[in-house]
């Protein structure tokens, strides 16, 4: 009988069969078993960890499971016989799997032109409507600055063609500084993240990604400005025949003035020379030069200061307009400074710290935040770090891993020249550092408290800020929360003398992260696992954590592919956690299934408000319970985060036919 349409197909049994048979005698031997398990391990873990079943200290585990492949004690089966029973195993079908995402990716594709604008611009709309907010700025001040040299008389006449180009990209290049300084703000990006509404429309989270498309924009409208001047208004005003034009502008006792005049001016050599340091700055934050020396890209940053300055004097002289550009910068450059300089006084006071190695790539820095030190933390937030005996002049990023009070902890990947100087200082055998702390800064939105229910997606972003570090500082947080709720209510009922609704203060996150590599796992596991235990029905938590991982890297061989899902699925009550993650909460493989997640929590959510409603009649006597929010936040690649804004209003809208007050909120975030 053909396997079930989602289970291995019969030619996949036995192309899986024929990979174990080498000795092509119809049977199929444990040591055949034994040799393919040992050739997929070197795929699935090249350096098996304790928890994986290739290691040392799992040899007994690795023999147990073999024989429950095998259904025997012999050493040898039948073909036909081991066939029935790869049947029993209940594997996914690759075959299956590439169908079920051709689907998925048909289903984006099928969708209607509408649906398709209003999801995407669920993602991308806010900061589209920020981008134009910035373009309209930007246009706004060159056309005001294009009209009035055109239509007023004296200064065609007197510079020529030159002044028009120059002070139509004077006028572009007034709100590109402001913004172009203000991204640089970590104190300004993270007062704008107490507010979802604003922080969606002005994300600056993808600062760093705003900062490089500004800091373009600025370099080519001030080379425009300078040729303007240079090769236009400065040829046209050093002209004998241009002088009494000139003098209408500038005044009778400044001409007759010469090309050198131009530029030996207070706005002539201050132009020249921030252009110049412009250009220097540009070329040191090129990311060869960044991968090459870190040290030399962050120093070259220091540019901008006197770039500030001499743009500030730049217009002074007020030969053409009144000077304004200062007054653009002065609020940006400030908030800027004042960041820097107290960046640069922490740099003196360092705190004991403890490094330690985890794996080959990944280190964990613990440290205490001094009582003295003013620490608005919250989940998901991150840090500069500076480690004073690798470099006095380098901050890095972190996200915050974990933080219980003022006790916080950063994990940290060997991904460029300082993090990998710092892994090596934990492999050299260090156990305590010198640490600087700058921050908390950022963070993603908190409105997941708001939510009874939430749904948390993210798929795994890398860099040197590892892809789950934000995800660990949530759940760190949300059982912080959950025992100081726990406490508080164990205080009110002992003084009440009465028990409270078990739905009360019911709170549901469901978390569904999606990593291309089971190592991206490895470090967080016994985070996880420690959720996991706190969260079980036996614990009487009122927190329902329900976390579910999914390692995307496909498998095109069959034997891979079959042998990762047994190893996953092989769990005894001595061992209860994956052989292969070293997870307690189950681990799939391939993309999530969006459309049957949503589904199954559609129809939980439903159960759990008819019984809130139950509940409610039972323990208040009045009023029902209604109405239920859901917040679905995402973070990574948009065409996922397309599908979830879709389901969202799809759900929604079955909600309101149904006659069920379910409400799903779809919320982009940046976790990283």
């Amino acid at each position: 009988m053909a396997a079930p349409q989602h289970c291995l197909t019969d030619e996949e049994i036995d192309i899986f069969i024929d990979d174990l048979d080498e000795n092509n005698n119809a049977h199929i031997d444990y040591r055949e078993l034994e040799q393919k398990l040992d050739e997929v391990g070197k795929q699935l873990a090249p350096k098996p960890k304790r928890h994986q079943i290739h290691h040392d200290d799992e040899e007994q585990g690795r023999h147990e499971f073999l024989r429950t492949l095998l259904g025997t004690q012999e050493n040898s089966i039948p073909r036909a016989k081991f066939a029935e029973c790869v049947r029993r195993w209940d594997i996914p079908s690759l075959e299956q799997d590439r169908k079920e995402a051709k689907n998925e990716d048909d289903d984006l594709k099928n969708m209607s032109v509408w649906r398709k604008v209003r999801a995407y611009w669920a993602v991308e709309g806010p900061q589209i409507a920020f981008m134009a907010l910035v373009v309209s700025f930007m246009l706004a001040f060159g056309i005001w600055q294009l009209v009035k040299y055109l239509t007023a008389g004296q200064y065609r006449p007197a510079f020529g063609w030159g002044a028009v180009l120059s002070k139509t990209c004077a006028g572009v290049l007034y709100p590109t500084f402001f913004f172009l300084i203000l991204s640089m703000s970590r104190w300004f990006s993270t007062l704008l993240r107490r507010n979802y509404i604003i922080s969606r429309f002005i994300n600056w989270d993808l600062s760093q990604s705003f900062h490089v498309k500004m800091s373009i924009v600025a370099l080519v409208f001030a080379t425009l400005h300078a040729i303007g001047h240079l090769s236009g208004s400065f040829v046209f005003g050093s002209k004998p025949n241009r002088q009494q034009a000139v003098a209408v502008v500038v005044g009778q006792d400044a001409v007759p003035r010469y090309y050198i005049d131009y530029v030996r001016s207070l706005p002539g050599w201050t132009g020249l020379t921030a252009l110049g340091c412009f250009y220097l700055l540009a070329i040191l934050s090129m990311p060869q030069v960044r991968k090459w020396n870190y040290e030399v890209f962050q120093l070259g940053h220091l540019l901008m200061f006197p770039i500030i300055g001499l743009m500030c004097a730049h217009g002074t002289a007020g030969l053409l307009q009144w000077p304004m550009f200062g007054y653009w910068l002065a609020f940006p450059t400030l908030l800027v400074i004042f960041e820097r300089t107290q960046r640069f006084i922490l740099g003196f006071f360092p705190m004991s710290a403890e490094i330690e190695l985890l794996d080959e790539e990944t280190v964990a820095i613990t440290t205490s935040i001094p009582k003295y030190r003013f620490w608005p933390y919250k989940a998901g937030q991150y840090v500069l770090v500076q480690v004073p005996k690798l470099s006095s002049f380098q901050w890095h990023p972190f996200t915050v891993s974990t933080c219980t009070g003022k006790s916080m902890q950063v994990h940290i990947k060997a991904d460029g020249d300082w993090t990998t100087a710092l892994r090596d200082l934990a492999k050299s055998g260090a156990k305590s550092i010198k640490l600087g702390i700058d921050g908390p800064f950022g963070a993603p939105a908190q409105r997941f408290y708001d939510f009874e229910y939430s749904m948390v997606f993210g798929a795994g972003i890398g860099g040197t800020i590892l892809p789950v570090t934000p995800f660990s500082g949530i759940l760190t947080d949300l059982q912080e929360h959950e025992l100081e709720r726990t406490a508080s209510s164990d205080q009110l009922q002992s003084r009440r003398g009465s028990k409270a609704s078990p739905y009360e203060e019911h709170k549901r996150v469901d978390f569904h992260w999606m990593v291309r590599d089971k190592n991206d796992l490895l470090w967080f596991s016994d985070l996880l696992n420690e959720v996991t235990r706190s969260s079980t029905p036996e614990s009487h938590s009122n927190l329902d954590l329900r976390i579910q991982t999914y390692v995307t890297q496909k498998r095109k061989e069959i034997s891979t592919h079959v042998f990762r899902w047994l190893i996953e699925k092989y769990r005894t009550p001595s061992h209860p956690q994956s052989y292969l993650t070293g997870l307690l909460s189950p681990t799939h493989f391939g993309r999530p299934d969006l459309a049957s997640i949503m589904e199954e929590h559609y129809h939980d959510v439903c159960g759990l408000l008819t019984e809130q409603m139950k509940e409610g009649e039972k323990w208040q006597g009045k009023g029902k319970v209604d109405e239920v929010k859901v917040g679905i936040f995402f973070c990574g690649p948009p065409v996922i985060g397309l599908q979830l804004a879709d389901r969202c209003r799809a759900m929604t809208a079955r909600g309101r036919t149904e006659g069920r007050n379910v409400e799903y909120h779809f919320m982009m975030e940046v976790f990283g």
